[in-house]
This record gives structure tokens, sequence and C-alpha cells, in this order.
């Protein structure tokens, strides 16, 4: 039996308040949130049922770093990154061979080197799978859409992040103009530098401005804040969202019935019996493509140090993919804003797209 550990986090105060109820009805938020910074690490659930059709199984255990994703960017670095090594110790603890951290904890510092300096366990972001699955979703989503990438304007939102860099990596050469957006100007011009011999590319630090242009992108920032609005997309524009917090407003869902918005990175587990004895708000035997990550690299027992630090090694996007489908890892599909999208969903919006062009 393999085992693994991840790491997880209140994304925002709502969690906390699902989590630890009574306590977040009686207090004022200030004081659950003050007692949040000195909470240890909980033990949120214990992991059962993966199994792989190549015929090896794995537990593990989901350990919470009771931060907030705002307490997380605005309390000092060095305490938050020793709140989630505890977490990661704790997973240890439970008997976890390989840890891998969720959410904002994949965001901190350096992106997990640290991190693993710090423990003796192995650890991973997950981000490798992300991307692999961002790039798999935003393939299908397309054909579903009638929409060639590679005659398409497809940008990057958070183009120079770890898993931002990477899409926009393995993206280039195989759509019709790459945008890369984000604020920090230099660091754009080096990856268009990198880039401009297999793709047309534009850089931007005004997504305002770029964004109504673009056919499709993919957007993964580290704010806390949404970064895109109903206004900001064209009609039939195609969405994929990796970032959590999410990037897109849940506006968007609201308002433009005219665009395709879906979460990058649902992955459906192998295992008949598969369950995570704890509800993130996906459906049974389907989880993030981080934690699908960390749960593969055990059962193929890669118990090393895998997806660090904010320069991913693309060569590893297509490894993963390859061990994801030996070990029974697929897209489950699209989702958005917690709910399913299906054929018939994009039917519809296809529908719209046509009566208004």
């Amino acid at each position: 039996m393999e085992r693994f550990g991840f790491v997880l986090h209140p994304i925002s105060y709502s969690d906390i308040s699902r989590k630890f109820g009574k306590m977040a009805k009686i207090l004022p938020q200030s004081m659950v949130l003050s007692a949040m910074r000195v909470v240890p690490p909980q033990k949120i659930s214990h992991i059962t049922g993966i199994k792989s059709p190549a015929g090896v199984e794995a537990e593990g255990w989901f350990t919470g770093c009771t931060l907030t994703t705002e307490q997380m960017v605005t309390l000092p670095e060095d305490y938050v990154i020793r709140k989630i090594i505890k977490a990661v110790n704790l997973a240890k603890e439970q008997g976890a061979k390989i840890v891998g951290l969720g959410a904002y904890t994949a965001v901190v510092g350096d992106a997990g080197i640290t991190i693993s300096k710090n423990v003796d366990v192995p650890v991973t972001t997950g981000n490798t799978y992300t991307v692999a699955t961002a790039l798999l979703g935003l393939e299908w989503a397309s054909k579903k859409m009638g929409v060639e990438l590679k005659d398409s304007k497809v940008g990057v939102v958070g183009a120079y992040g770890s898993i931002g860099k990477a899409c926009a990596r393995a993206l280039a050469g195989r759509v019709g103009e790459m945008f890369l957006i984000g604020r920090k100007e230099t660091e754009l011009e080096k990856l268009k530098e990198e880039l401009k011999t297999k793709s047309v590319v534009s850089i931007s630090t005004d997504a305002r401005a770029t964004l109504p242009s673009l056919d499709a992108l993919v957007t993964v920032t580290s704010s806390v804040d949404t970064v895109i609005e109903p206004e900001d997309l064209k009609v039939g524009a195609i969405v994929c969202d990796v970032a959590r917090p999410r990037d897109v407003s849940k506006r968007v869902s609201e308002v433009r019935d005219d665009v395709l918005v879906f979460e990058g990175g649902a992955v459906e587990i192998p295992g008949k019996d598969a369950d995570f004895h704890f509800n993130f708000g996906f459906p049974p035997k389907t989880s993030y493509a981080c934690m699908a990550e960390t749960m593969i690299l055990a059962l193929e027992k890669r118990y090393e140090n895998y997806s660090l630090g904010r320069d991913l090694d693309v060569n590893k996007v297509y490894e993963m993919i390859e061990l994801a489908k030996k070990h029974g890892f697929k897209l489950a599909g699209l989702r958005s804003f917690e709910k399913t999208v299906s054929e018939e969903d994009i039917y519809k919006i296809r529908e719209i797209i046509a009566k208004k062009k």
C-alpha cells in the first residue's frame, strides 16, 4: 500500500464557517481569524480506495493549514511557511511518503522549495499535472465549441508564474497568436523572447484592454481577488480558470451566457471504492489535478520532490500525462462554479453565440 498526504487550507472565511460552524456563529469574524493563526494543523480525513489498473493501491490523508488565502498573503512569509511545514509534518506522521501542497500553500514564498528543504518527506505542488489538465481541458472545450486553437488568439493571464509560464511554453506553436498577460513587463519580455521562434507572441500589462480580443485563455494568477469580469470577455470566449481562489468573477456565470468558463484540473480518480471522506465541492471520486499528481507519484512509487519552484519542466507535463493514463486518472469533464458543464450546455452556448454574430 502506497501512502501520500495533501495539505488543504480555507480559501476564504466561508470555509472556516463550514468547518467550525458553532465557533463562527458565536464569535466575531476577527476573533475567529485570530484564533486560526495559532490553531495547530488539523487532520481532516483519511483517503481510501485509490486503486490503479496497474494493480497498485494507495491511501492518503488530508491535513489542514488553518490560514485563509488572505492571511497567507498578509502575514509574514516565514510565519506562513512554518505553519505549512507543520501541516506537511502532520501528514508524514500519519504515514505519508510524499505530500502535496494545495491552493495557496503551493504559492507562498518560492513555491515549495523552502518547505521541501525543511521537511523529511518529498513534496510536490501538483502544478505539473495541473498544467497538463488545463491544456487537455482547453483542447477538449475548443473542439466542442468549434474553435481551432491554431487559428485563434489565445492568452495566458499570470504568464510569468509557475503554471502560467509552463502553459505558455506548452501552447507555443499550437495557437494562432499568443498573448502573455501580467503585471511584470520585464518578466513577460523574457518569456516572449524565449517563445518568439515558436509563436507570434504579444505581451500586455493591461488585462482589461487585451482580454476582449481573445478567443481563448488560461488564467492562473495568484491574486486574492477576481481579475476577470463579465465585460472583459468577447462573445464566444473560452476561459480555463486554474487559479484558486478563482480569477473569474461569479458574475460572469450570472450575466454572460455567451462564453464558456470552466475550472481547470477536475480529475476522475481510479478505484471503485475511492473515497476522500471529505467534501471539498467536487463529486465523489473527483479531485483537483494537484491532488491527483500527488496520488499518481505515490502509485508510481516516485517518492521524490517533483513540481517545485516557478520554472516547471514542460517535459514533466508530458510525463505526467502518460503516468496518469497508466494509473487510470482522466479528465472528469468540465465544471464551472461547482456545476457540471454538459455537452448540452455547450450546445446552448453555441446557439446563443450564433445568434449574436
